[in-house]
């Protein structure tokens, strides 16, 4: 079997070093311990959710007495919660379909384009990075209502068309591209949407998944936007339906737990398919920025 080469910033003759040696030790054990501090609520937290109400308060260890599905099918039941995956579903896929193209056509523009004052734009978008996003949630919500979109899902998805993180990325990238491609386009009479859609988004396959996975994650945790728009109807989100479940009376701590355990299942699966893609993506954004 060919034997891999060390690639990294230590090198394999680096290691005949003590020093060396000792130090990537270090780094290994540091590795580790963050790996250690990041799984184990998530696993304590599903091993909980096996635990009856007795055993949860009484009992001292995380390993419980036996891994039975009832309980979590008990708490799906009461939970009601199929309705709710639909719901946080259709919100999540328009997110991601409004992050790439409302976020793409801005950074297209700042980045290729560059009209008359592109560069104040850019600014602009750079500094609403500094500013908290809590302190709009009074004037969108207030425009929410004006516009007649309450209860819908529509909002949700706007919200994530408009991210300056999303915008300067794509216009990093955009940056990057060669701008020959862009001219040859053009010489063939292609408009500049034709140009966007056709040449521009596909040759942003990488920075495309990497905000197409954020904008899944965030989409899917978001609570406050889609509590106070969807809270009255029957479009409620997972996260708002287990808020309004743990302020339920009839609900416990081992079946709260049981509920956390239903509203984190598809980001771990979603990040099991697409840790690979993920990481290369990332890494080669950040060569390319």
């Amino acid at each position: 079997m060919k034997k891999v080469p060390f690639t990294g910033v230590i090198r394999e003759y680096d290691l005949h070093s003590p020093s060396v040696k000792i130090g990537y030790a270090v780094i290994i054990l540091l590795c580790l311990l963050m790996v250690v501090l990041a799984v184990f609520p998530l696993v304590w937290v599903v091993l909980a959710g096996f635990k009856t109400l007795k055993e949860f308060v009484s009992s001292t260890s995380i390993r419980p007495e036996s891994f039975s599905l009832e309980p979590f099918a008990l708490t799906w039941s009461q939970l009601g919660i199929a309705k709710n995956y639909l719901n946080s579903l259709i919100s999540v896929v328009g997110s991601v379909v409004c992050a790439l193209i409302f976020n793409g056509l801005l950074g297209y523009g700042i980045g290729i384009l560059k009209p008359k004052g592109h560069g104040v734009v850019k600014k602009l978008v750079m500094l609403s990075l500094l500013m908290p996003a809590t302190i709009s949630i009074v004037p969108l919500f207030m425009n929410i209502q004006k516009l007649r979109l309450g209860n819908s899902f529509v909002p949700l998805w706007l919200s994530y068309g408009a991210n300056a993180m999303y915008v300067i990325l794509f216009v990093q990238f955009f940056e990057s591209l060669p701008l020959s491609i862009i001219e040859a386009s053009r010489i063939d009479g292609a408009s500049q949407l034709q140009t966007f859609f056709r040449i521009v988004l596909p040759l942003s396959k990488p920075i495309c998944a990497v905000i197409a996975i954020f904008a899944v994650n965030a989409a899917w945790s978001d609570f406050l936007l889609p509590y106070l728009v969807l809270r009255g109807g029957d479009k409620q989100t997972v996260m708002v339906r287990l808020f309004v479940f743990s302020t339920e009376q009839t609900v416990n701590a081992d079946t709260m737990m049981r509920s956390v355990v239903f509203s984190m299942i598809p980001p771990i699966i979603l990040f099991f398919i697409f840790q690979k893609q993920l990481t290369e993506n990332a890494v080669s954004v950040g060569i390319k920025g």
